[in-house]
């Protein structure tokens, strides 16, 4: 039997909200699914864009330079993870034009700075853009760090000079991504070889190496299968600028110099639990677990199981392999002898550039998180894009500090940026539970096995961050 608190939420579900830190969104009809869904693929390729170089290029191809095939396995463990996680950001935000964090801030006034302030901190170590600048170095000589300053510096310019930032973004990762499935399938054709005859393994002799390489890589690699901390969190942002769901009424972010900016309130959009409103959120659900699947996932899934192959064939149990990035050198070099010296050339340019366009993506959604929380909670009549734009130079200034300091060391800085990341996503898992069962109507709450799938990542990476502090502290005190 409904009662009356029922049925005026049905007729107003900005009731739901609490209004202590924010106002109540506004009500206003959910627009229709695309019927040309190819125009709205994107943040899924986005989000594996920027993936294809934590977890891809590094991370995972350096385990199994290690170990061998044996820790595979734990890729689709974090993108199947992930993808339940990606798509419980994207409900509330597709369901509000709200993103994830104003959600989080709507519990507690604070929530967004947190995870603003972890994700900055995270990414104050530029691992990308010197894993970049190493390759580069490989390629022309000089001096990796100084390419590094020079890209930094680069991604600076190109975040704060496209008319609209979403779309310049966009384009990079697509390239970004052909380059790297056009590396897959001639890899794939004439460098593997034999190697194929092991993928069994990747089940068979599956390991957990904690004792080999430490829980802090390990926890690095689960938590970057794919993405990783503030980069899943940011998929509210980027299916808002892409115009899903009620983000459709939201203003994307544009260049204080070349866009034309327009305002944006604190708050979102709530629809009304109609039958018209509920068949196109059921189109739109559809839409965004689709594109998410067989964009995040399987582009992801596919690149890091290639370029374990590829490393698992080329230097696992090379002589000459160290604890470092250096295994892309000597990888290259293998290349060059067995296909062909354009082919060894060739990995490393679509590394170079991918770790470059990876990091253009990690500064803009770094930047985007905090630019939104100030934003929304702190600095409501200040221009959203201004303040995205210094937080931007911001992150790249420090990059350049770091790097000047001699922080260079590009697989020490993935880890602690990934290990950052790991706590973030133990944190934000159970809070996404929270605001997708209190905040929205009953009719589009997170219910059934999508609620175990977010406690599961609770429990993962509850438990992966303990045992890495664990271990860090015994080292420290061992």
């Amino acid at each position: 039997m409904s009662t009356g608190r029922d049925d005026a939420v049905s007729a107003d579900p900005s009731k739901l909200f609490p209004t202590r830190h924010l106002p109540a969104p506004q009500v206003r009809e959910l627009p229709a699914p695309p019927l040309n869904q190819w125009r709205y693929v994107g943040p899924g390729i986005i989000a594996a864009g920027v993936g294809l170089a934590s977890g891809e290029f590094i991370l995972f191809p350096y385990i199994t330079s290690q170990i061998g095939l044996g820790f595979v396995w734990a890729a689709l463990v974090g993108l199947i993870t992930q993808y339940f996680l990606n798509m419980e950001i994207e409900r509330y935000t597709l369901a509000t034009g709200e993103t994830a964090l104003t959600g989080f801030s709507r519990l507690w006034r604070h929530w967004g700075l947190v995870f603003a302030i972890l994700a900055y901190f995270a990414n104050l170590w530029p691992a990308w853009v010197t894993s970049s600048g190493t390759l580069f170095s490989y390629i022309f000589g000089g001096n990796p760090s100084i390419i590094a300053i020079v890209l930094l510096v680069l991604v600076g310019a190109i975040l704060t000079l496209a008319p609209v930032v979403y779309n310049a973004l966009e384009r990079a990762q697509m390239v970004k991504v052909a380059a790297v499935l056009l590396l897959v399938i001639i890899g794939a054709a004439f460098a593997i070889g034999g190697a194929w005859a092991d993928v069994p393994t990747i089940i068979t002799e599956a390991q957990f190496p904690a004792a080999e390489l430490g829980f802090a890589t390990l926890m690095g690699a689960l938590a970057f299968a794919g993405a990783g901390g503030g980069q899943n969190l940011v998929q509210s942002n980027w299916i808002r600028d892409k115009g899903f769901g009620m983000g459709h009424y939201v203003p994307k972010i544009v260049s204080p110099l070349t866009g034309e900016p327009e305002a944006r309130g604190r708050v979102g959009y709530v629809f009304v639990p109609t039958d018209e409103n509920l068949d196109n959120w059921r189109g739109w659900w559809k839409f965004a677990n689709r594109e998410q699947l067989w964009t995040f996932v399987l582009i992801s899934f596919v690149s890091i199981v290639f370029m374990s192959l590829l490393a698992y064939a080329t230097v696992f149990g090379h002589p000459d392999v160290k604890n470092d990035i250096s295994f892309l050198k000597i990888e290259g070099n293998v290349l060059m002898e067995r296909v062909g010296t354009w082919f060894g050339y060739f990995f490393w340019v679509v590394g170079a550039v991918s770790l470059f366009a990876a990091a253009l993506g990690i500064v803009d959604y770094t930047s985007r998180l905090a630019a939104d929380v100030l934003k929304t909670m702190y600095f409501p009549d200040v221009d959203e894009s201004k303040l995205y734009a210094a937080l931007v130079w911001g992150l790249a200034l420090i990059g350049i500090v770091v790097i000047s300091a001699g922080f260079s060391q590009p697989i020490v800085l993935a880890v602690i940026a990934a290990c950052v990341g790991g706590t973030m996503m133990f944190i934000y898992s159970g809070l996404l539970i929270v605001i997708n069962r209190k905040l929205l109507p009953e009719a589009i709450r997170i219910r059934g096995f999508r609620v175990g799938a977010l406690v599961w990542s609770v429990v993962l990476f509850g438990v992966l961050a303990v045992l890495t502090v664990s271990q860090q502290i015994g080292k420290l005190f061992g």
